[in-house]
Order: C-alpha cells, then structure tokens, then sequence
C-alpha cells in the first residue's frame, strides 16, 4: 500500500497543480497595484471590475471635480477613469485566463465504435489522453508563472506612464492658464497704449509713426492672447482626455498657479546616484530579467519537447461476439504513441531557444546602458531646470517687479512718460510668463526624472503580450 501511494504521489501532484489554477478574480490588478505601491500618490487606486465600486468611483471623481483639481487628484481620476487603461488591465486579465487555459489539462477523448460482418460483431472502447501535457505540467506552471510576472510589470509600468502624462498635462494646463492672465494683462496694457495714443494724435500731441508703433504693439498682444488663450484650451482638452472626462465633467476647475518650487533639489547628490537608483528600482528591467530567465528555463527542454511533443496513451476495451454461436470475447490494453526521432533530433528548436536567450540577454544590456543614460540625463535636466526656475524666482522676477515699482514712483513724479510705464509693466509681465515657464519646466522635469528612475523610458509605451503559448510551444520552446 505504501509503495503504491509513493507511485501515485508525483501524479496527485500534477493533478494537484491543475487544480490549483484559476483565474484571478479581480484580473490581477491587486498584483499591479503592489508593483506600482509607494510610486503613485496616496490613495490612488486601479479601476475595478466590480460595478459596484465602478459606481463608487464615478461619485468620488464627482466630489473632486466639485473643488480646484491638483495634480495628486488628476492623477487619481486618471487612473481611476481613463479608458485606454482599463482595457489595458483587460488585456492583462485576458492574459491571466489564457494562463489558466495552457496550464489547464486537456480533456481526454472517448471513442466508441460498432462494427460487424458476415460473422461476428464488433465493439470498441478507446480512453485516450496526452503524456506530454501531463508530465511537463510542473514546468509549464513555472513558466507560465514567470510570463505573467512580466506581463504584471509591463501593466505597472503602463499605469506610471499613465501617472505621468496625466501630470504633466496638468502641469501644462495651469501653466497654459497663468501664461493665458498675463497676456490678458498685456494686451490691457497694449490697448490702453493704442487709445492713448489715437487720443493723443487727435489733439496733435502724437506723431503718427509713434501711433504706428503704439497700434502695432496692440495687435502683437492680440495676436499673443489669441494664442494664448488657444493653448489653455488645448491643454484643458489634453487634461481632460488623460483623466477620461466628458461632457458637463470639462468644465473642472484648476489652481491659479504651479506649485511653489521645493526648498532643494532632492535627495539625488549626482549622475551616479540616478544611474544606480534607477538599476534597482525601474520596472521594465526587472521584467527583462524575468524575460532572460524564462528563456533560459525553456532552453534545456526545447530539444526534448521538440522530438517529443506528441507522446499520447490510449486504454482500449473491445468486444468481440460471433453471430453464429453468441461467443463473446473482450480485448483490453493500452497503446503508447511515441514519435521517432528519425528527422527531427531537435537541432532547430536548440538553435532557436539559445538564440532567444542571447536575445533576452542583449535586451537586457541594451536597456540597462539606456536606462543609466536616462537616469544621468533626466537628473541633469532636473537639477538644471531647478537652477533656472531658482534664478527666475529669486531673482529675475523680484528684479523686474523692483524697477516696475520705480518706474510707477518717477511716474507719479513726472520723471517718466506714461509709455514708458506702460513699456516697463509689458516687461514685468513677460518676466512673470518667463518664471512660470520656468518653474513649470522644473516640475515637468521632475516628473521625468521620477519616470526615469522607477518605472521606465519617460515617453515610451511598453506593449502589454497577451498571447499565451499553446502547449506544443512550451514544449518546443
């Protein structure tokens, strides 16, 4: 009894593991969120598959839009609401279930037959099943384990990319709106000029190549308001699409201005420091290492399963019976089908496993010297648009507003004409724009550095792979 129970013990085993397969129930978006944990902001979550908490979410993205959205809370609506990201993690449950499918075992086939002639009649009963499918199941689940480890970090890194984006269109839309207040003030200050001006020229206090320039002036600022205006437009769209508004959901409101810039630049001291965090922590590498070792498991069986991918056994139960005197006579045995290696001896599916582990190996290198390049790159960029926007705030713009003032005293003095004024408040106020440009390029650069070093390439789209091989691959493979 003992000894039988050992034989059956690696075949309750198998069963044991084909079993165990299923389908995840929320699409595996929990093992995404545990990828994305301490990357996003607080209390950012997936979209779920229940309906209930869809409708959950839909009355929490209500309450946000009710007050000035900041970039945390785009970010949240985003991942919350965006379309092309829910069918991106369907696509990754769709995965998951095809897992489940290649890890399933095949249902065996019964085959019934009836036969006679002028003397007897004849019964068969054939039970047939695959060997192979059965005995490489164990591997088949360690591989299919890893695939879906790297489809689960290719998702994660689909959702930072989403984050991202979604914050660098807010930062582009507050921009956009504080840029659209000052050329309002600018052209203010130009139309006032170009009245003035016509007045002046009226009473024949002006020239008329002063007025000339005075109206050029004016249509310049028009002309910068109507574009202006055009890009806070667009980059409300841009925002909107990102977080998956519509309709009456468009008309969400924004903070007056960027965040103030943060007291130093991080903790980041060096290249170096970006170039090793990012070795640790981005996301597409360690799906490339998970890509290197699957190719590498499969390489030792691609040969074997290669010759013999279609080993098959069949238990079969005849009945005989002569028509003249009713003597019944059964058959019973089983039928192995192995196939011969007399073509084939598995040199291809060798070549083409060792290959794609040299592959694998040079994506992974390849990507590693990229994602060390990105890393100095981005933290360079960083740290130079933190100097910029430093400069702007600390002191271009306290300088411009300093002689904005002066020129208002020696206005009210009479020391200065009132063009001058009006010139010296057109400066101010492209200083102002020229700031704000330069602290909304920090923090776009800080985005990208964060992109950079903990999920992956800023402005690439990884491919979420669905396609689940079929049982004969992960043999030949």
């Amino acid at each position: 009894m003992k000894r039988t129970i050992l034989r059956l013990s690696p075949l309750l085993a198998v069963l044991v593991l084909a079993g165990c397969a299923s389908v995840s129930p929320d699409g595996l978006r929990s093992n995404v969120a545990q990828r994305t944990e301490g990357r996003l902001p607080q209390g950012a979550q997936l979209p779920s598959i229940d309906p209930k908490a869809q409708q959950e979410a839909q009355t929490q993205i209500a309450h946000w839009l009710e007050a000035p959205i900041d970039a945390d809370t785009a970010v949240r609506i985003a991942l919350l609401n965006n379309p092309g990201l829910q069918g991106q993690l369907a696509q990754l449950g769709i995965a998951d279930a095809q897992r489940v499918q290649a890890l399933t075992l095949p249902n065996p086939s019964f085959t019934f037959g009836r036969f006679r002639n002028s003397q007897e009649r004849e019964i068969e009963r054939q039970f047939s099943f695959g060997l192979v499918q059965l005995i490489t199941l164990p591997w088949r689940s360690r591989w299919q384990g890893w695939q879906m480890e790297q489809a689960t970090l290719t998702a994660a890194q689909q959702v930072l990319l989403l984050a991202a984006d979604t914050r660098r269109s807010w930062l582009r839309a507050v921009a956009a709106e504080q840029a659209l207040t000052a050329s309002e003030r600018m052209h203010e200050a130009a139309a006032l000029g170009g009245e003035l001006a016509a007045r002046m020229a009226q009473v024949g206090n002006f020239s008329k190549m002063d007025q000339a320039r005075e109206l050029a002036l004016q249509q310049l600022a028009a002309a910068q308001l109507a574009r202006a205006r055009l890009n806070a437009q667009l980059e409300r769209e841009q925002l909107g699409r990102r977080m998956g508004l519509w309709g009456q959901q468009l008309a969400f409101q924004l903070p007056a201005q960027l965040p103030a810039l943060p007291k130093s630049a991080g903790d980041l001291r060096s290249g170096e420091d970006a170039e090793a965090t990012a070795l640790r922590q981005r996301l597409d590498l360690v799906a490339l290492r998970r890509d290197l070792d699957v190719s590498a498991g499969r390489e030792d069986w691609a040969a074997i399963g290669s010759i013999f991918g279609d080993i098959g056994a069949t238990y079969s139960n005849n009945t005989s019976t002569e028509r003249d005197s009713g003597h019944s006579d059964k058959t019973r045995g089983w039928e192995f089908d192995v196939p011969l290696p007399l073509f084939d001896w598995g040199s291809a599916a060798r070549g083409m496993a060792k290959n794609e582990v040299l592959r694998s190996a040079a994506q992974l290198r390849d990507n590693a010297i990229r994602a060390r390049s990105e890393a100095r790159s981005q933290w360079l960029a960083y740290r130079t648009a933190y100097d910029l926007a430093q400069q702007q705030q600390a002191e271009v713009l306290p300088l411009a507003r300093l002689v904005q003032e002066e020129t208002v005293y020696r206005y009210n003095g009479m020391f200065v004409s009132v063009w001058q004024l009006l010139a010296q408040a057109r400066a101010t106020t492209q200083a102002v724009v020229t700031a704000t440009e330069a602290q909304r390029d920090f923090w776009l650069a800080e985005t990208d550095l964060q992109l950079a070093l903990t999920g992956t390439s800023p402005g690439t789209a990884p491919a979420l792979n669905t396609a689940a091989p079929a049982a004969s691959t992960e043999q030949g493979h």
